[in-house]
């Protein structure tokens, strides 16, 4: 009966080195997941080039996914464009929302910076609003 719990251990053990089973139960091992994740990038930056996104707004869109792989994405598909006179697609949905904490923290002077344009755009609003019953 002492055995029994050795025995699981090392089972469990020899299954950590497995990738079959690792992919099976969802583990994956680092140098995947940022080879996973580099590939994504670089697709998003070639996405973004095409529907015409400024590298900037890459960025700010997607905040989860490397620049450096953003950026390669981007350029590649910038150097196609140009050889093969290709024309950008203006994008038809919204830019998806960032995985489960992986949106980065606000800076309060950026806060306060979309609080002050937001409070503006509704001061112009009113008075758009004023002007047109007058």
């Amino acid at each position: 009966m002492k055995k029994r719990p050795l025995l699981i251990a090392a089972a469990l053990l020899a299954l950590t080195g497995c990738d079959q089973i690792n992919e099976k139960l969802g583990l994956e091992s680092p140098e995947k997941k940022e080879a996973r994740t580099e590939a994504e990038a670089r697709a998003v930056g070639g996405a973004c080039r095409h529907s015409g996104r400024a590298i900037e707004d890459c960025y700010a869109i997607y905040v989860w996914l490397p620049k450096a792989g953003v950026y390669a994405g981007w350029r590649d598909m910038d150097e196609y464009m140009r050889e093969n006179q290709i024309e950008t697609i203006a994008p038809q949905l919204p830019p998806p929302e960032p995985p489960p904490g992986a949106r980065k923290k606000k800076r309060p002077a950026a806060d306060a910076a979309q609080a002050n344009d937001e409070a503006t755009a509704n001061d112009a609003a009113e008075a758009a609003a004023d002007g047109a019953r007058r």
